[in-house]
C-alpha cells in the first residue's frame, strides 16, 4: 500500500465535496483554489460547464499576495463581478482545503460583497 501525498489527499477530499456540491446558472458553485503564494476563486455553472466570473490574487489590482487580506480582497472582487453578471446566490466549494484562514477570509469577503451562501 503506497502512501498518498498531501496533494493527493486534498484531491480525494475535493472529490468527496464535489459529490454533493453542484452549481447551476441561477446558483453557481464558488470554487476556491489556494496555492502557497496566491488564492483564486471562480463561479462555475456546472450544467453548461462555463465559468461565470473569476478573481485571483495574481491580478494587478488585487496583488496583495495570497495572505488573508489579499484573500478578502479577492472575495470582494468576485462578489462585485458576480453582481455585474446578475448572480446573488452561490454554493461554496472549498476545494478540499480546510475552511480556515485564507479560504474563510475569501468567503467572508464574498459575503460582505453581497453574495449569499
Amino acid at each position: 500500500m503506497s502512501v498518498k501525498t498531501r496533494s493527493q489527499l486534498r484531491v480525494t477530499r475535493h472529490q468527496r465535496v464535489r459529490k454533493k456540491v453542484f452549481g447551476t446558472a441561477e446558483c453557481p458553485r464558488l470554487a476556491v483554489f489556494r496555492s502557497l503564494k496566491h488564492i483564486s476563486a471562480q463561479l462555475i455553472d456546472d450544467v453548461a460547464g462555463k465559468t461565470v466570473a473569476a478573481a485571483s490574487s495574481l491580478e494587478k489590482g488585487l496583488s496583495a499576495s495570497g495572505n488573508v487580506e489579499g484573500a478578502k480582497k479577492v472575495g470582494a472582487a468576485l462578489a462585485e463581478r458576480a453582481k455585474a453578471a446578475g448572480i446573488e446566490k452561490v454554493v461554496f466549494d472549498r476545494g478540499g482545503f480546510r475552511y480556515h484562514g485564507r479560504v474563510a477570509n475569501l468567503a467572508d469577503g464574498a459575503r460582505e460583497g453581497g453574495l449569499q451562501f
